[in-house]
């Protein structure tokens, strides 16, 4: 934990948001910057060394290669957002030129229905204006001539906006520019919510310090613990922390040429990490909710399972040397593994930022300012988020997104 609890400056705020992580530094970040909001906010965070958080864990990097249009609009908006940092920021000169590192994702398929899949997603993809390609096995051995492609039917690929970017220094400026602008963080917890007489609105929060907090709207950014600060308001969300695993290792043999993030289809994925360096990661055969505390390493699953497999898919990882590994959670949505947002639908001023199931930070630019424009406008002005609000939840109508790692 760092540093020590913190008690706001106000008694009232006009929006508490839960989580001070990627998604609620983003949606604290996008309302400070709409023009038409000159509310207060308070980020309340429990711990804001956020040692712990699924925004420490990640790979860092960013697709188009989803199977419905709207996620691929969203990322291509994360793309632009990333490349054009000090514009967004308001032409700032402190902020920082970023790129992103285009060694792209490819998909490995290793059957023909995963094939069917891949090649239906692509025309999703084209037809959004992403620059995804389909590759035979021989096309892959001679753009990527490491790989072990004897078992492959086809390959997807996109090196246009596809790879790693710098995550943390996104996440760093919209905490700084959005304090700057006015908006509150603190280190402290949300452990009670009080709504009015006909249970339609959250009135306050209670922090764990002791002080009551009264609030217009409250957003509920909070990871993997979604469904904790869900039950004070009475509602329920369906996400869940499951655990997944992070190697960095050095090869004896480095390859020739970066490597794409590889999706392999067993499920484990590794991509370039720099110098000689890669990055893997995947989980346990049976996935399981993990305690919100959990992130003891599995090294059984190093050996008997992730590096057997990259040795077979990469046979120059078969000399390889494990240098730090770590486990973290996905908010992982059990309902269709998609965002959930936008209000609940009788706790009308609770709002939901949730549930990404891997794909959170690539879409932490377009959530936060969906997010943001429903909660100051009553509707999405940009991308029409709609498909992914709460209320879908309780009409059994899940968004099916095939492309899920």
């Amino acid at each position: 934990m760092s540093g020590h609890t913190q008690t706001p400056q106000k008694t009232s705020y006009d929006v508490v948001i839960v989580g001070g992580a990627i998604m609620g530094a983003s949606a604290a970040w996008f309302l400070s910057d709409d023009k038409d909001f000159d509310g207060s906010v308070l980020v309340i965070e429990k711990d804001t060394s956020y040692e712990h958080s699924s925004t420490m864990h990640t790979n860092s990097c960013m697709r188009q290669q989803f199977s419905s249009e709207l996620n691929v609009r969203i990322s291509q908006f994360a793309a632009d957002f990333v490349k054009n940092l000090p514009r967004y920021m308001g032409n700032d000169d402190r902020v920082p030129d970023l790129k992103i590192q285009n060694f792209g994702y490819m998909y490995l398929a290793d059957n023909n229905d995963f094939a069917d899949v891949l090649r239906e997603s692509h025309a999703t993809q084209i037809a959004a204006g992403a620059a995804t390609q389909l590759m035979t096995p021989e096309q892959i051995k001679v753009a990527y001539p490491f790989y072990n492609v004897d078992d492959i039917v086809l390959g997807s690929i996109n090196l246009v906006d596809e790879g790693f970017w710098d995550a943390t220094a996104v996440f760093d400026w919209w905490r700084k520019s959005a304090r700057e602008r006015g908006v509150e963080y603190v280190q402290n917890e949300v452990v009670a919510m009080t709504k009015n007489a006909s249970g339609t609105r959250v009135e306050s929060v209670t922090l764990k310090s002791g002080e009551v907090i009264a609030c217009g709207q409250v957003l509920n950014a909070s990871g993997p613990r979604a469904i904790e600060t869900a039950k004070m308001a009475g509602v329920t969300v369906p996400v869940e922390p499951r655990k997944r695993y992070s190697w960095i290792f050095a090869a004896e043999t480095p390859l020739d040429r970066d490597l794409p993030l590889t999706i392999d289809p067993s499920g484990v994925h590794v991509r370039e990490n720099g110098g000689g360096t890669y990055q893997c990661g995947g989980h346990s055969a049976i996935d399981p909710a993990v305690d919100y505390d959990d992130f003891q390493m599995d090294h059984s699953i190093w050996e008997e399972h992730v590096w057997p497999i990259l040795a077979t898919r990469i046979p120059q990882f078969e000399a390889i040397k494990v240098q730090s590994e770590w486990g973290g959670h996905y908010a992982y949505n059990t309902f269709d593994h998609n965002a959930i947002m936008g209000p609940h639908t009788t706790v009308e001023n609770f709002f939901f930022l949730n549930g990404f199931s891997g794909h959170g930070l690539q879409q932490s630019p377009a959530m936060g300012r969906g997010t943001a424009e429903i909660m100051v406008h009553g509707a999405y002005r940009t991308l029409d988020m709609r498909p992914f609000n709460f209320e879908r939840i309780e009409l059994n109508k899940p968004i099916i997104e095939k492309a899920i790692i």
